[in-house]
């Protein structure tokens, strides 16, 4: 699939507002738990870059009117000139989101990133250090500090697992996607190897449901 593709013709954006679709509100309604905002690479070509940035302004410009007057957008587009930068993702989904899923059943994300803050910080730092070793600058990424504070208002499980907990064959398997990435720069965690076998366990539990 991926010989079709023109990587200097994609870009990547960071996830970070934690939005989501209310069960009984209209398609095009969503509900934003954490208003920070997404962050998205520049493209290799200026021009095409220079689409993001007509977005970005005119959501930086955009008002939402409400019965108290016109107010910005909570959650904007930032364009970054590094590549890397949505990579911050990745430290705050293993650490935090994937942490959700247990061996009987789920928590909130809050609670997976705050009953064990030590755990958290050796699961969140060594995720920066593979993308770091990935290409990342320090910068790019985003302080531990930042995101226990933003996890306190996280009082929902990860969508993930969610669906793992409704019986999902199949989720998005960023953690697989890191700790695959880590082995070929020759690092490893055992944290992480246990979410992702936790995850692989709970999966195939499910398919073998599905085909009964």
């Amino acid at each position: 699939m991926w010989d079709h593709l023109d990587p200097q013709l994609m870009t990547l954006c960071s996830p970070d507002p934690q939005a989501f679709r209310p069960p009984d509100e209209p398609d095009n309604v969503l509900q934003v738990r954490l208003p920070t905002n997404f962050k998205a690479a520049r493209f290799e070509s200026a021009e095409h870059t220079a689409v993001l940035r007509r977005l970005e302004a005119d959501i930086a410009a955009s008002r939402l009117p409400t019965d108290d007057g016109e107010i910005e957008l909570p959650v904007k587009l930032r364009v970054h000139e590094s590549a890397f930068v949505p990579l911050a993702k990745w430290s705050m989904l293993i650490a935090g989101n994937y942490r959700c899923i247990q061996a009987d059943g789920v928590r909130s994300i809050k609670e997976a990133v705050h009953s064990d803050l030590d755990a958290t910080r050796r699961v969140y730092t060594w995720v920066g250090e593979v993308c770091q070793a990935l290409g990342a600058a320090e910068e790019d990424l985003v302080p531990f500090e930042k995101y226990v504070r933003a996890a306190e208002g996280l009082t929902s499980p990860l969508s993930a697992a969610r669906a793992v907990a409704g019986g999902a064959p199949e989720i998005e398997r960023v953690d697989l996607l890191v700790k695959t990435l880590a082995a070929q720069k020759g690092m490893q965690s055992d944290e992480v190897d246990g979410i992702v076998e936790l995850v692989h366990g709970h999966l195939e539990e499910n398919r073998k449901r599905t085909q009964r």
